[in-house]
Protein backbone atom coordinates (compact mmCIF):
# COMPACT_ATOMS: atom_id res chain seq x y z
CA UNK A 1 0.00 0.00 0.00
CA UNK A 2 1.31 3.44 -0.89
CA UNK A 3 1.66 6.10 1.76
CA UNK A 4 -1.62 7.73 2.69
CA UNK A 5 -1.40 11.45 3.25
CA UNK A 6 -2.92 13.24 6.24
CA UNK A 7 -3.11 17.02 6.62
CA UNK A 8 -2.70 18.14 10.25
CA UNK A 9 -4.18 21.59 10.96
CA UNK A 10 -3.28 23.01 14.37
CA UNK A 11 -1.82 26.34 15.46
CA UNK A 12 0.36 24.63 18.09
CA UNK A 13 3.61 23.41 16.57
CA UNK A 14 4.26 20.91 19.36
CA UNK A 15 0.90 19.25 18.76
CA UNK A 16 1.51 19.05 15.00
CA UNK A 17 4.91 17.43 15.59
CA UNK A 18 3.47 14.95 18.09
CA UNK A 19 0.62 13.90 15.81
CA UNK A 20 3.00 13.70 12.83
CA UNK A 21 5.24 11.35 14.80
CA UNK A 22 2.31 9.08 15.67
CA UNK A 23 1.08 8.98 12.08
CA UNK A 24 4.46 8.53 10.44
CA UNK A 25 5.20 5.62 12.77
CA UNK A 26 1.97 4.06 11.49
CA UNK A 27 3.01 4.51 7.85
CA UNK A 28 1.26 7.76 6.96
CA UNK A 29 2.73 10.77 5.17
CA UNK A 30 1.99 14.08 6.88
CA UNK A 31 1.44 17.65 5.76
CA UNK A 32 1.14 20.44 8.32
CA UNK A 33 -0.74 23.74 8.42
CA UNK A 34 -0.90 26.24 11.29
CA UNK A 35 -4.15 27.90 10.19
CA UNK A 36 -7.10 27.56 7.85
CA UNK A 37 -5.67 29.55 4.97
CA UNK A 38 -2.53 27.42 4.83
CA UNK A 39 -4.67 24.28 5.06
CA UNK A 40 -6.84 25.29 2.12
CA UNK A 41 -3.76 26.14 0.07
CA UNK A 42 -2.23 22.73 0.76
CA UNK A 43 -5.48 20.97 -0.14
CA UNK A 44 -5.46 22.69 -3.52
CA UNK A 45 -1.90 21.52 -4.17
CA UNK A 46 -1.84 17.97 -2.81
CA UNK A 47 -3.89 14.80 -2.86
CA UNK A 48 -4.89 14.25 0.78
CA UNK A 49 -6.58 11.18 2.28
CA UNK A 50 -7.79 12.82 5.51
CA UNK A 51 -7.65 16.05 7.52
CA UNK A 52 -7.05 16.25 11.28
CA UNK A 53 -8.47 19.61 12.30
CA UNK A 54 -8.13 21.55 15.54
CA UNK A 55 -10.97 23.90 16.49
CA UNK A 56 -9.45 26.63 18.64
CA UNK A 57 -7.21 28.45 16.16
CA UNK A 58 -6.59 32.14 15.40
CA UNK A 59 -8.00 33.87 12.29
CA UNK A 60 -10.58 31.15 11.62
CA UNK A 61 -11.66 28.44 14.02
CA UNK A 62 -11.83 24.81 12.95
CA UNK A 63 -15.59 24.94 12.39
CA UNK A 64 -15.18 27.70 9.79
CA UNK A 65 -12.30 25.84 8.15
CA UNK A 66 -14.38 22.65 7.98
CA UNK A 67 -17.21 24.51 6.26
CA UNK A 68 -14.81 25.97 3.70
CA UNK A 69 -13.25 22.58 3.00
CA UNK A 70 -16.70 21.09 2.45
CA UNK A 71 -17.39 23.70 -0.21
CA UNK A 72 -14.74 22.12 -2.41
CA UNK A 73 -13.98 18.61 -1.15
CA UNK A 74 -15.47 15.58 0.62
CA UNK A 75 -12.10 14.52 2.04
CA UNK A 76 -12.59 12.86 5.47
CA UNK A 77 -12.26 15.37 8.35
CA UNK A 78 -11.55 14.36 11.92
CA UNK A 79 -11.72 17.06 14.57
CA UNK A 80 -8.85 16.79 17.05
CA UNK A 81 -9.58 19.21 19.86
CA UNK A 82 -9.76 19.95 23.58
CA UNK A 83 -13.42 21.00 23.24
CA UNK A 84 -15.34 18.02 24.54
CA UNK A 85 -18.83 19.41 25.10
CA UNK A 86 -21.71 17.66 23.36
CA UNK A 87 -22.73 20.89 21.60
CA UNK A 88 -19.28 21.21 20.02
CA UNK A 89 -19.38 17.61 18.80
CA UNK A 90 -22.84 18.02 17.32
CA UNK A 91 -21.79 21.21 15.54
CA UNK A 92 -18.70 19.50 14.14
CA UNK A 93 -20.70 16.62 12.71
CA UNK A 94 -23.36 18.95 11.26
CA UNK A 95 -20.67 20.91 9.43
CA UNK A 96 -19.41 17.74 7.76
CA UNK A 97 -16.91 16.23 10.18
CA UNK A 98 -16.46 12.46 10.03
CA UNK A 99 -15.20 11.95 13.59
CA UNK A 100 -14.44 13.95 16.72
CA UNK A 101 -11.46 13.06 18.95
CA UNK A 102 -11.04 14.87 22.25
CA UNK A 103 -7.58 15.70 23.60
CA UNK A 104 -5.77 14.13 25.35
CA UNK A 105 -5.78 10.95 23.28
CA UNK A 106 -3.54 7.92 22.91
CA UNK A 107 -1.63 7.12 19.70
CA UNK A 108 -3.55 3.86 19.46
CA UNK A 109 -6.94 5.56 19.61
CA UNK A 110 -5.94 8.16 17.02
CA UNK A 111 -4.68 5.61 14.51
CA UNK A 112 -7.62 3.23 15.06
CA UNK A 113 -10.23 5.94 14.56
CA UNK A 114 -8.46 7.37 11.53
CA UNK A 115 -8.26 3.92 9.93
CA UNK A 116 -11.95 3.31 10.71
CA UNK A 117 -12.99 6.55 9.01
CA UNK A 118 -10.87 5.78 5.95
CA UNK A 119 -12.41 2.30 5.66
CA UNK A 120 -15.95 3.62 6.08
CA UNK A 121 -15.53 6.38 3.52
CA UNK A 122 -13.93 4.07 0.97
CA UNK A 123 -16.72 1.50 1.27
CA UNK A 124 -19.30 4.24 0.82
CA UNK A 125 -17.61 5.50 -2.33
CA UNK A 126 -17.37 2.01 -3.80
CA UNK A 127 -21.03 1.28 -3.06
CA UNK A 128 -22.25 4.32 -5.02
CA UNK A 129 -20.04 3.61 -8.02
CA UNK A 130 -17.23 5.92 -6.98
CA UNK A 131 -13.71 5.06 -5.97
CA UNK A 132 -11.95 7.59 -3.76
CA UNK A 133 -8.29 7.74 -2.86
CA UNK A 134 -7.62 10.95 -0.96
CA UNK A 135 -8.73 13.80 -3.23
CA UNK A 136 -8.81 11.52 -6.27
CA UNK A 137 -12.37 10.45 -7.12
CA UNK A 138 -13.14 8.09 -9.99
CA UNK A 139 -16.84 8.00 -10.84
CA UNK A 140 -17.46 4.85 -12.85
CA UNK A 141 -21.12 5.62 -13.56
CA UNK A 142 -20.52 9.23 -14.53
CA UNK A 143 -17.23 8.40 -16.31
CA UNK A 144 -15.53 11.33 -14.61
CA UNK A 145 -12.36 11.88 -12.60
CA UNK A 146 -11.69 14.72 -10.19
CA UNK A 147 -8.73 15.67 -8.04
CA UNK A 148 -9.98 17.89 -5.23
CA UNK A 149 -12.53 20.15 -6.90
CA UNK A 150 -10.77 20.08 -10.27
CA UNK A 151 -12.06 17.81 -13.07
CA UNK A 152 -9.43 15.79 -14.93
CA UNK A 153 -10.17 15.47 -18.64
CA UNK A 154 -9.28 12.00 -19.85
CA UNK A 155 -9.69 10.14 -23.11
CA UNK A 156 -11.78 6.95 -23.12
CA UNK A 157 -8.76 4.65 -22.90
CA UNK A 158 -7.07 6.78 -20.24
CA UNK A 159 -10.20 6.53 -18.11
CA UNK A 160 -10.58 2.79 -18.68
CA UNK A 161 -6.93 2.17 -17.83
CA UNK A 162 -7.15 4.21 -14.63
CA UNK A 163 -10.42 2.56 -13.60
CA UNK A 164 -9.09 -0.95 -14.23
CA UNK A 165 -5.94 -0.36 -12.19
CA UNK A 166 -7.88 1.34 -9.37
CA UNK A 167 -10.41 -1.50 -9.14
CA UNK A 168 -7.51 -3.94 -8.80
CA UNK A 169 -5.40 -1.82 -6.45
CA UNK A 170 -2.29 -3.51 -5.15
CA UNK A 171 -2.15 -5.97 -8.05
CA UNK A 172 0.69 -5.68 -10.58
CA UNK A 173 -0.09 -6.10 -14.28
CA UNK A 174 2.27 -6.49 -17.21
CA UNK A 175 1.85 -4.28 -20.25
CA UNK A 176 0.48 -7.24 -22.20
CA UNK A 177 -2.07 -7.93 -19.44
CA UNK A 178 -3.23 -4.32 -19.56
CA UNK A 179 -3.53 -4.40 -23.35
CA UNK A 180 -5.80 -7.44 -23.10
CA UNK A 181 -7.97 -6.08 -20.27
CA UNK A 182 -8.26 -2.46 -21.46
CA UNK A 183 -7.68 -2.51 -25.22
CA UNK A 184 -9.03 -6.00 -25.93
CA UNK A 185 -7.75 -9.27 -27.38
CA UNK A 186 -7.90 -8.01 -30.94
CA UNK A 187 -5.64 -5.01 -30.32
CA UNK A 188 -2.58 -5.21 -32.60
CA UNK A 189 -0.63 -2.13 -31.48
CA UNK A 190 2.65 -1.93 -29.59
CA UNK A 191 2.68 -2.67 -25.85
CA UNK A 192 4.46 0.64 -25.32
CA UNK A 193 1.14 2.38 -25.83
CA UNK A 194 0.51 1.48 -22.18
CA UNK A 195 3.58 3.49 -21.15
CA UNK A 196 2.33 6.47 -23.14
CA UNK A 197 -1.08 6.37 -21.50
CA UNK A 198 0.41 6.00 -18.01
CA UNK A 199 2.73 8.94 -18.62
CA UNK A 200 -0.19 11.10 -19.75
CA UNK A 201 -2.35 10.01 -16.82
CA UNK A 202 0.34 10.94 -14.32
CA UNK A 203 0.79 14.32 -15.95
CA UNK A 204 -2.94 15.11 -15.98
CA UNK A 205 -3.50 13.87 -12.40
CA UNK A 206 -0.52 15.82 -11.02
CA UNK A 207 0.16 14.86 -7.40
CA UNK A 208 -2.55 12.18 -7.51
CA UNK A 209 -0.56 10.47 -10.25
CA UNK A 210 1.54 8.93 -7.47
CA UNK A 211 -1.16 6.27 -7.12
CA UNK A 212 -0.02 4.68 -10.40
CA UNK A 213 3.24 2.96 -9.57
CA UNK A 214 5.82 1.31 -11.79
CA UNK A 215 6.67 -2.28 -10.89
CA UNK A 216 10.12 -2.80 -12.36
CA UNK A 217 10.40 -5.88 -14.54
CA UNK A 218 6.61 -6.33 -14.63
CA UNK A 219 4.55 -3.26 -15.47
CA UNK A 220 2.23 -1.14 -13.36
CA UNK A 221 -0.07 -1.23 -10.33
CA UNK A 222 -2.37 1.16 -8.49
CA UNK A 223 -1.85 1.82 -4.79
CA UNK A 224 -4.09 3.89 -2.56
Amino acid sequence: MSERTVLIVDDEEEMRLLVSMYLENAGFRCLEAEDGEEALALLSQHSVDAVLLDIMMPKQDGFAVCARIREQSDVPILFLTALGEEWDKVKGFKLGGDDYIVKPFSPGELIARLEAVLRRVRRGRENDGRLQFGDLVIDEKGRTVTVGSEPVKLTLKEFELLLFLAKHRGQAFSRDDLLVHVWGYDYTGNARTVDTHVKTLRMKMKDAGRHIQTVWGIGYKFEG
